[in-house]
């Protein structure tokens, strides 16, 4: 595998060769000090070019990077086309475990975009056609303090859609309630733990995609009840974790409403954890809800 020195310099070498190409900067989690390196961190490079269109017609000038074992052209997509012309993709996995994400840039759009970023690492600026950009940090992404107004529709967007659980498990429908699970509830666990995480540190880190970071900021036996709430096909798996997910939702969200003197008279939840508890014994035979 191709060492982060080596790729540096290919990078730079080819730019180097190419007069199409004026300057080249980074992006991504290589720039940011508080994301651990390990050996699957992609490169996100950006060549900043004359036009895009030399470089899209050109079906060999990507070989120049390595062997590539698959790709994937994002601005190529019939529902969501790029805007070729000005900014253009390639996402490439090279034979050696490398992959680097390799886009093109006019330089009009390179000078209204790249302050944009804060996570940005000028390389090389051959004719300095870049503006000069503060050093790379991740604060952008960092955990913000929520309003009251923005807490209390995370409680009740958690709560409200504790019911589309209840219904898909007591109908036994189970791509339904993963989904439901894990793109809507789980993204309200995610907030409210997000914004314990910021109040422990002061709202000066972020936990990540999908919280992957939580870890970090939330004590060890509380994140193990947080993957615990992860569930596989079983419906009885499933009942199991949802309360979990409640159980923890309630704890995280007493210390939220605590740290940031918000009032949270839990009652809400109350109803809605006696609704699950109700349907989950509920008759597959039954009339009535309620």
């Amino acid at each position: 595998m191709r060492s982060e020195a080596e790729m540096y310099n290919l990078f730079i070498d080819i730019a180097n060769a190419d007069n199409r190409i004026l300057a080249v900067y980074m992006n991504g989690s290589r720039t940011n000090k508080n994301v651990p390196k390990d050996i699957f961190q992609d490169y996100d490079i950006v060549f900043v070019v004359k036009e895009t269109e030399v470089f899209i017609s050109d079906k060999d000038w990507i070989k120049k990077f390595g062997n590539i074992l698959y790709m994937q052209y994002p601005d190529e997509s019939v529902e969501n086309p790029g805007d070729k012309e000005n900014f253009y993709g390639w996402l490439m996995q090279f034979d050696d475990g490398n992959r680097i994400d390799l886009h093109v840039e006019t330089v009009i759009h390179a000078k209204e975009n790249i302050l944009c970023d804060r996570l940005c690492r000028i390389l090389l600026d051959k004719e300095n056609i870049l503006p000069a950009i503060p050093e790379p940090t991740d604060k952008d992404y960092h955990v913000k303090k929520p309003s009251e107004a923005q807490f209390r529709e995370c409680i009740n967007e958690f709560w409200w859609c504790s019911n589309n659980l209840a219904k898909g498990l007591w109908r036994e429908e189970m791509p339904y309630v993963q989904d439901m699970a894990n793109f809507v509830v789980r993204k309200q666990l995610e907030k409210m733990l997000s914004w314990k995480a910021g109040i422990i540190t002061g709202f000066s880190v972020s936990t990540g995609k999908s919280a992957k970071y939580l870890y970090k900021w939330i004590g060890k036996e509380e994140y193990q009840e947080y993957l615990d709430t992860y569930f596989g096909g079983s419906t009885e798996e499933a009942w199991e974790a949802v309360f979990k997910m409640c159980n923890l939702f309630n704890s995280a969200t007493e210390y939220v409403a605590a740290g940031l003197g918000y009032t949270y008279n839990g009652q809400e939840g109350k109803a809605a954890e006696t609704f699950l508890k109700h349907v989950r014994n509920l008759p597959k035979d039954a009339k009535e809800v309620l």
